[in-house]
């Protein structure tokens, strides 16, 4: 699952996104509902050419990975984790949480570059894009 940060990163030039992908095409990538929301609100942020030049990224990436929604059993994790973070004192982002339990719901990894946050996730697998 990729996380926005690092679709972000592909945006930016600083990850040759595609290049990753096809390097690791083994780990079907997909991207979480609330990240897609994440994305857009940075293209709603956008103004003039950036807006445009980021809304054709974006739909570029997005045709290429299934969209995972948020459903009864990601809620339940999503609980879980919250609880479980919240009582240990080591909470993460709201948004990071849903990504985190809807991919420890689809037994997915996490692909970012903010491996603090998602490291605190127990039973989370954290990659790193190189």
């Amino acid at each position: 699952m990729l996380d926005a940060d690092v679709i972000i990163r592909g945006e930016k030039g600083t990850l040759d996104l595609a290049a990753w992908m096809m390097q690791h095409e083994e780990e079907g990538f997909e991207v979480a509902a609330i990240t897609v929301a994440e994305l857009w609100h940075g293209v709603e942020r956008a103004s003039g050419k950036q807006r445009g030049k980021r809304e054709r990224y974006l739909r570029t990436v997005l045709e290429k990975l299934p969209t995972i929604p948020y459903t009864e059993a990601t809620a339940l994790e999503h609980a879980r984790i919250w609880a479980s973070l919240e009582s240990s004192g080591q909470m993460i982002g709201d948004y990071d949480l849903i990504v985190a339990a809807t991919a420890i719901e689809r037994g997915s990894s996490v692909a970012t570059f903010i491996q603090r946050h998602f490291s605190h996730v127990p039973g989370l697998k954290v990659i790193v894009p190189a």
